[in-house]
């Protein structure tokens, strides 16, 4: 029960009021209108880029600030040239090439030696992602004297197949790159899965069936480590030191998300072939869980922190991921839109309402999409996952992504990514201290998981 005193409930009626005006100060969207959608879609993208000072004098290109990690900005950049593909506005652009192309390090591989130390592979395959992207959908080229799109993309690829590591468990990419890194001994799904969906793109974009092959081998991994529930439901990860055997019931929407989108891909790759077709419809209602009936079936949350009022810096983003693979999945696999239109509609319709905190002029975004109210809740996360859903409601007008053999004008380089940054990292860093920037990436929670925390929350037993 709650006990008010007369100042509290002062306090209260002036949070009405204030909510109040949030509602009616939030973004406008009608989301029958292709215009009304552009033009939230701009306010939401300006809210985001605001968190990015790279393009600023004295500040380092290509990185957030604190408390946004490295990986993070390649999401971001990803997120911002589904943007230009979407709308059209070309503002941020070369924001994005110079961003992208500030951390692909010597070796062209996206491990720079500001981040060597501690990079993790799922980080890696974030930036390779915006270099896909950027491939498939003809975003400006990098400079001539720069790798191209495509090639960026493979020699990520190149490597993280070099750590496929079979000494234990069968086989999966382990989620941290070198040894000294907490997690070095977890296998996680969002690696494999982000290396999942990476070789399907590539194999639909060059046509290369070796892509698809290893596609192939990193799914029926994952079942053999049973990720993957009879539900469809992915969950975090396994543990090598008792050989995978245990894995992690936690779920989280980017993880359903890129293994969805790898399995779009190679049903498109293959013209339709009834394996990937299956397993699209089964990951897609593998989906089901983070969108729950009692917000009326429709509206994404991440179900695993934001009741809770517990993600942190990272989570916030996981729903722009499953929002924009949903949306590209309804165009690499026809048959999925009945599902995921209504989905994407509805959540953006939540998504608008909730943009609008007090903040940017009554346009901050929160995270509840089910509520009109301002959450309180404010971040980089929040506004690209409000982007994110609101511009998937573009893809009917917009054309598929291409391929090499489709107006695909990114040319690659198969042997990309040999580079001795797969190795080790330079001597340099491995005498630095460490800075509270290097001791975390993406799936911070995972390193909680490995310390035994979470044995006792109620979101553990989804799928179980």
């Amino acid at each position: 029960m709650l006990f008010f005193t007369p100042r509290s409930r002062c306090l209260a009626l002036l949070g009405t009021l204030l909510a109040g005006t949030q509602v009616a100060s939030a973004i406008q969207l009608d989301l029958g209108s292709t215009q009304s959608i552009k033009n939230a879609a701009s306010t939401v993208a300006h809210s985001m880029m605001s968190y990015y000072k790279g393009n600023q004098t004295g500040q380092a290109v290509g990185l957030l600030q604190p408390p946004y990690y490295w990986w993070l900005a390649g999401a971001m950049f990803d997120q911002m040239i589904h943007y230009w593909y979407y709308t059209g506005d070309k503002t941020y652009n070369q924001v994005v090439i110079q961003g992208l192309l500030a951390q692909t390090s010597p070796n062209n591989d996206f491990m720079p030696s500001n981040q060597t130390l501690t990079e993790g592979n799922d980080d890696q395959a974030f930036w390779a992602f915006a270099a896909m992207s950027a491939a498939e959908m003809n975003f400006p080229a990098p400079p001539p004297d720069k790798p191209s799109w495509l090639a960026l993309a493979q020699a990520v690829f190149n490597q993280q197949a070099s750590r496929w590591e079979t000494s234990t468990c069968g086989g999966g990419l382990r989620w941290q790159i070198f040894s000294w890194n907490k997690g070095y001994e977890y296998k996680n799904s969002i690696s494999n899965g982000c290396f999942f969906q990476l070789a399907a793109r590539l194999a639909r974009y060059t046509g290369n069936q070796t892509y698809a092959d290893w596609a192939e081998k990193t799914w029926d991994w994952m079942e053999t480590t049973r990720l993957v529930t009879p539900e469809f439901n992915i969950y975090d990860g396994v543990n090598m030191l008792d050989n995978c055997t245990k894995p992690v019931p936690i779920q989280w929407t980017y993880n359903v998300g890129t293994f969805l989108m790898g399995a779009a891909n190679l049903y498109n790759y293959t013209d339709g072939d009834p394996k990937w077709r299956k397993l699209t419809e089964d990951l897609l209602n593998g989906t089901k869980v983070f969108f729950p009936p009692q917000l009326g079936g429709n509206i994404l949350q991440e179900v695993a922190c934001e009741p809770q009022k517990t993600c942190n810096h990272d989570q916030p983003s996981f729903k722009a991921y499953l929002s924009r693979w949903l949306a590209a999945t309804s165009q690499m696999a026809p048959f999925t839109r009945d599902f995921i239109m209504p989905k994407l509609r509805d959540s953006a319709a939540g998504a608008a309402k909730q943009c609008s905190g007090a903040p940017n002029g009554g346009k901050t975004c929160g995270r509840s999409w089910n509520s009109a109210i301002w959450d309180g809740q404010t971040g980089l996360g929040e506004e690209m996952s409000a982007l994110s859903i609101i511009q998937a409601n573009l893809i009917s007008k917009v054309l598929p992504p291409f391929t090499a053999n489709k107006g695909g004008l990114s040319k690659g380089d198969p042997t990309a990514g040999t580079g001795v940054s797969n190795v080790r990292p330079p001597d340099s860093l491995l005498t630095r201290p460490l800075t509270t920037g290097d001791k975390a990436g993406a799936g911070i929670l995972t390193a909680i998981v490995l310390g035994g925390l979470l044995g006792s929350t109620w979101w553990m037993s989804f799928g179980s």
